[in-house]
């Protein structure tokens, strides 16, 4: 499994740290930056991200910013994204099992290490329930 990465200068920290924590676990991870806490524009690593996951290049994504608003609402702009805010751990379980969210989001400013690694695991272990929830989610998309 491929993971991407992205975030912007508030999410820097806690990206770094986490793609070291997913590596450890045996996953591929592509990281699509920022690489440093100078001061950037989101837009320019979600889009990276969101590319990646429409040219199916990722299997899944990870991605933060300081409220996680700006870089999900960048992310769920390309058509196979399905970017989720998670602020807490049922939030992730909610996100996968019911909507099937392919990128976890997160509000690096607003959350502890601690909760983003919580979060990731469980969005991670997490399964999709498929059934009623499928009908909705191939409603989403534009055609």
């Amino acid at each position: 499994m491929k993971i991407g990465f992205a975030s912007d200068h508030a999410g820097f920290a806690y990206k770094s740290k986490l793609i070291n924590y997913i590596k450890k676990k045996g996953y591929e991870v592509v990281d699509f930056g920022t690489y440093s806490e100078d001061s950037c524009d989101y837009p320019d690593f979600a889009h990276a991200l969101g590319n990646a996951m429409d040219n199916q290049e990722v299997d899944l994504g990870i991605a933060l910013c300081g409220s996680a608003n700006g870089i999900t609402m960048t992310l769920n702009k390309h058509q196979s994204v399905r970017a989720a805010i998670c602020w807490k751990s049922e939030i992730a379980r909610l996100a996968k099992a019911h909507n099937n969210a392919n990128i976890c989001t997160m509000p690096a400013r607003f959350i502890s290490y601690q909760m983003a690694t919580r979060i990731v695991n469980t969005w991670l272990t997490t399964e999709f329930e498929g059934g009623r929830h499928q009908k909705r989610i191939d409603k989403i998309p534009l055609k």
